[in-house]
């Protein structure tokens, strides 16, 4: 069981947004726009990115070129208006103090509990509950090491982005083989929302948005990825109210 982290939201606020798996790179410029206009239009207080809000992250110094400077500068200035928190993902766990600093992003660790609207919400990227996928469980626990990731950072930049794209490509060849992914782990999760004392869990990961009913009072809702490049393009908020949640599709 983890730990379990508290975010308080404060009495002020009235909408929370969340977002997940955009996979932001230099191929995806409409869902860079996408995710811009909605960071500058939005009404709410604070928006909660929950992992893989970039297709692959290799180290902080990346930061200053050209399409991930881009990504900085658009979260820079929502920072100015919005609460951003930002929660690792499978591809974005290498996101660190440095890019959080310079995004103005606070960071969530995984699992945090967010109190907001008199209730307890579970949040997770979602992927250390699909335990039915063993390969990729000792994999991720395997790149979360700190001992990895510092050899991974002592490469050059260059280096680690051609690791990166290895990587991507593997993901993409194991996916398009694969009939069915794991999808999260029904009795794990059950178990972490009775040990966090939370009614609902809100996570992203599976790219299966939709709403499942676990046990008794106890639910998890999916979040949609984006993607504004494919031929029926997507793009989808969940957003928390003193009335609950709500999805909004933005396209």
């Amino acid at each position: 069981m983890p730990e379990f982290a508290e975010l308080l939201a404060p009495p002020e606020w009235r909408r929370i947004d969340f977002i997940s798996d955009l996979h932001l790179s230099p191929d995806t410029p409409k869902t860079l726009a996408a995710f811009a206009s909605h960071l500058e239009e939005t009404a709410a207080d604070a928006v909660v990115l929950l992992g893989d809000i970039f297709e692959v992250w290799v180290g902080d110094d990346a930061r200053h070129d050209p399409f991930e400077g881009e990504c900085v500068t658009l979260l820079r200035k929502a920072s100015e208006r919005l609460n951003l928190f930002f929660m690792a993902g499978n591809r974005d766990f290498l996101v660190g103090p440095a890019m959080l600093a310079d995004c103005g992003m606070q960071s969530l660790a995984d699992p945090t509990v967010l109190t907001a609207f008199g209730q307890r919400w579970l949040l997770t990227h979602g992927d250390a509950l699909c335990l039915e996928d063993v390969k990729y469980q000792a994999f991720r626990a395997q790149v979360r090491h700190p001992a990895w990731q510092a050899a991974l950072l002592s490469k050059p930049l260059a280096e680690r982005r051609a690791i990166g794209q290895q990587m991507r490509a593997a993901s993409q060849m194991t996916q398009a083989s694969e009939a069915l992914w794991a999808d999260l782990d029904t009795a794990a999760s059950v178990e972490w929302l009775r040990a966090s004392s939370s009614h609902a869990m809100i996570h992203g990961h599976t790219h299966r948005p939709g709403r499942h009913d676990l046990a008794p009072d106890l639910v998890r809702h999916v979040l949609s990825d984006w993607d504004c490049e494919a031929e029926t393009p997507r793009a989808e908020v969940l957003r928390l109210r003193q009335a609950g949640l709500r999805r909004i599709p933005l396209l």
